[in-house]
């Protein structure tokens, strides 16, 4: 598997079907067969970054 971002196979698994880019510093989780993107802020929450890698349909 590789980061959709930096495309680094440099990932470590930090749970279950949850991985962390150690390159860009993103978390990646894959629920339902769908990939989940999200920036880890200062404060340790998770912002989504979902909208930015996957175009919305219209």
């Amino acid at each position: 598997m590789k980061c959709p971002n930096c495309k680094s196979k440099n990932l470590g698994k930090i749970g279950n079907e949850q991985y962390y880019c150690w390159n860009c510093c993103l978390e990646l989780a894959i629920e339902n067969g769908k990939m989940n993107i999200n920036q880890i802020e200062e404060d340790g929450s998770l912002s989504s970054l979902n909208d930015i890698f996957y175009q919305q349909g219209s």
